[in-house]
């Protein structure tokens, strides 16, 4: 080399880009990007050890993957050759690979091959590399701002290490500024550069993570300072704000990122998203992404909105700010911003409702109220089912129809709580009914008293009233079955007033209340439990809106209610259950009937029901059929002595246009060995005992649940639906 081919290197070299001359010829002067070539790492290792396989570096622009590559290539004692996919075709890849198969065979070196941009290429061009790096004829190193699980061959992915690339951190690129400073070979070194307070730091805020826009706008800045160039050794130089705002063509807007600035600028993004006003939406977005923000971060912010502002109102807004989100993980910036601001309108214009929250009530339950057991049907029982019977009871929702069955799914202590209210926005607004009739079914499913047939009847003796095992198996269908029919016969208006009997838990009561926004629903109950369930689920209303409800007998409420207050809808389930002895309560319900009301009831018939005898086989069927005899057919006992022609009888003074239909529904009623002693000792064994028959009671109790036992029975329940109308229907 001769002293003009020197000076003119040096010369060419001033000439050339600064981002161009402050590429890293070593690892250590690599910076940025620890994740992936930070000491002790395994790409790190691989290169120094010159050990590297196939490699496909992805990120956005000015991360690094080229400057990369040409540290391997001033690294390795491989030969290094490159190719730009977007200059380059089929006809330079194979003269590249016939290169590299001779090296290999004539003298046993191996090759790297980089392709810069290797998403360009088509399957074809890339088909063509595939067999010479799966033979090992070259190594490749890949670099690409698009995803290569979506645009590169995916055999040539799977042979290949997969590496992204981020943007630069601001310390990273703070440093890669100060190295170009000091540098005084290929930087400016040589000089005394100076910045004004900020200016340096725009620089670094607005190049968004890349390294050449900052390396470029540093170069502009320097330059467009002096007023001649090259200046002397030692020439001082200072860049103004103004300078580094001309240099990189962006204002620095006031917007500090660790500061209370950045957080209020947030803030006021979000808030303005929350409150639907998509102009300050997209004012505080752009003073943002002006002012250099982590698009990233904006996304993050945005996806948080989309669930805890949006919600369920709209359940796309999640998927629209995540496409959106992973569109801009593509594209970068400044395309990218399309993508921002496609986010931004979509949340701060859809419906908003932050039901979401209702998770921080239930943690709040949570951290208050005692942690209790899980419910035995819903625990597992792959491991202790036998011994312990866990998972017993479960029923599976898509065996039955519209992949629903009422059931308990709360501790027994919070049954009936409620923490999530759906909101009347959007999506929301459509399953926010089909969620309070679920949550209405579940409650009536849970009440113990639901379906009860007493056979017997002894004033306080609970025992006896619930001697008949209360069936949960396929509750859910059967009530909403009976609910059905019930609003078949009814023609509510919006001020309606409505009575309904026997509420339960609100299976009617709420059905009712939905039809009529403008009238009055009361409800009477039979238990304190039962009205404190009602009670909590209509907290939400106002108490102007919310139902009134009673737990007292029918017989004490009727007359004290409100002088004069009607009702066009009177409605229960077995309200009338002692027919024959119901005329003065029939009576006190028509005193409360409008004068063109209806009353809509749906009684259980004892009589007309499945019997145990059905279920059994052998010389026990006829004892139980015996005893059932004297339980069903006892003129004394008003729960079992009447049947539909006693309701028409009982309905045929009122005057009223009747019509009453059978009705059977079915169940599998599962029974365990306590509901078969509660059969014996309540029913049967009286039953006997009035007969003068003996029986073994041993004997009988094991015979019984041998057959019956813990499998299902179709237990039958015969029910007459009344539509009673005055004046006709």
């Amino acid at each position: 080399m001769n002293l003009f081919t020197a000076a003119n290197e040096a010369e060419e070299r001033k000439n050339q880009p600064l981002a161009y001359r402050m590429r890293p010829r070593n690892l250590d002067e690599y910076i940025g990007q620890d994740a992936i070539i930070g000491k002790g790492r395994l790409l790190r290792r691989a290169i120094q050890a010159d050990q590297l396989s196939s490699v496909i570096f992805y990120g956005p622009p000015g991360t690094g993957k080229t400057t990369l590559a040409r540290v391997i290539a001033n690294t390795t004692k491989r030969h290094f050759s490159t190719l730009n996919a977007v200059l380059s075709g089929v006809k330079e890849l194979r003269y590249e690979i016939e290169q590299a198969r001779q090296r290999l065979e004539l003298y046993s070196q191996g090759t790297i091959l980089f392709v810069d941009e290797v998403h360009r290429w088509n399957k074809s061009q890339q088909d063509a590399l595939l067999p010479w790096v799966e033979n090992g004829t070259v190594i490749l190193i890949g670099a690409t701002t698009e995803n290569p699980y979506f645009e590169v061959n995916a055999a040539l992915v799977s042979r290949s290490r997969i590496f992204q690339l981020k943007s630069l951190t601001s310390e990273d690129l703070f440093a890669i500024a100060r190295q170009a400073l000091r540098d005084k070979d290929r930087g400016y070194g040589e000089y005394s550069v100076q910045f004004e307070e900020g200016a340096l730091e725009h620089l670094v805020e607005v190049s968004n993570g890349d390294a050449r826009s900052l390396l470029n706008a540093l170069q502009l800045a320097v330059e467009t300072s002096l007023d001649v160039f090259p200046p002397a050794p030692g020439t001082e130089i200072f860049i103004s704000k103004d300078a580094a705002e001309q240099s990189i063509q962006k204002k620095a807007v006031l917007y500090d990122k660790e500061g209370d600035y950045h957080f209020d600028v947030i803030s006021a993004f979000i808030k303005s998203i929350r409150g639907s006003d998509p102009d300050a939406t997209l004012y505080w977005l752009a003073r943002m992404v002006s002012a250099g923000e982590d698009p990233k971060f904006i996304f993050r912010r945005m996806l948080i909105s989309a669930c805890e502002d949006v919600g369920l109102a709209d359940p796309s807004a999640i998927v629209v700010v995540q496409a959106d989100a992973q569109a801009f993980e593509r594209i970068g910036l400044p395309e990218g911003r399309f993508h921002l601001t496609h986010a931004a309108l979509y949340l701060a214009t859809t419906e908003k409702s932050n039901s979401t929250m209702a998770f921080f009530d239930a943690l709040k339950g949570v951290e208050q109220q005692a942690q209790d057991e899980v419910p035995n049907h819903l625990r597992d029982g792959n491991r202790d089912a036998k011994g312990f019977g866990h998972g017993e009871g479960y029923l599976y929702p898509h065996a039955y129809q519209d992949h629903w069955v009422a059931q308990q799914y709360l501790p027994s202590s919070l049954q009936g709580k409620v923490y999530y209210q759906p909101s009347d926005q959007g999506y929301e607004k459509s399953i926010k009914e089909k969620v309070q009739r679920h949550r209405e079914e579940q409650l009536e499913s849970a009440q113990s008293d639901a379906f009860v047939e007493n056979l017997t009847y002894s004033p306080g003796d609970k025992s006896r009233q619930r001697w008949v095992n209360r069936t949960i198996s396929e509750r859910g269908a059967l009530l909403k079955e009976i609910r059905e029919q019930l609003f078949q016969g009814i023609h509510l208006r919006r001020s309606d007033r409505v009575l309904v009997c026997n509420a339960g838990h609100g299976l009617l009561l709420w059905e009712a209340y939905r039809a009529t926004p403008e009238g009055l629903v009361v409800a009477q109950v039979r238990s304190k439990d039962q009205e404190e369930h009602i009670n909590h689920y209509a907290a939400t209303l106002s108490s102007v809106e919310r139902p009134h409800v009673y737990a007292e007998p029918l017989e004490t409420l009727l007359p004290r209610l409100e002088d004069g207050l009607h009702f066009e809808a009177i409605m229960g389930r077995n309200v009338l259950s002692r027919a024959k002895l119901s005329g003065p309560l029939l009576a006190g319900l028509l005193s409360r009937l409008a004068k063109t009301g209806s009353i809509h009831l749906a009684e259980s018939v004892p009589v007309a029901g499945s019997r145990l005898s059905q279920f059994i086989m052998g010389e026990e069927k006829q004892f139980l059929e015996r005893a059932e005899a004297q339980l069903y057919g006892d003129p004394s006992n008003p729960l079992t002595n009447w049947d539909e022609n006693d309701l028409e009888t009982l309905f045929s003074t009122t005057g009223m246009d009747l019509k009453i239909r059978s009705l059977d529904l079915f169940e599998q009623r599962m029974m365990d060995e306590q509901d078969i002693e509660r059969y014996l000792s309540a029913s049967y064994l009286p039953a006997w005992k009035t007969l003068g028959i003996q029986v073994d009671e041993g004997a009988f109790r094991i015979a019984l649940i041998e057959q019956l036992a813990n499998r299902p029975l179709a237990w039958k329940h015969h029910l007459a639906i009344i539509h009673a109308y005055q004046g006709g229907s």
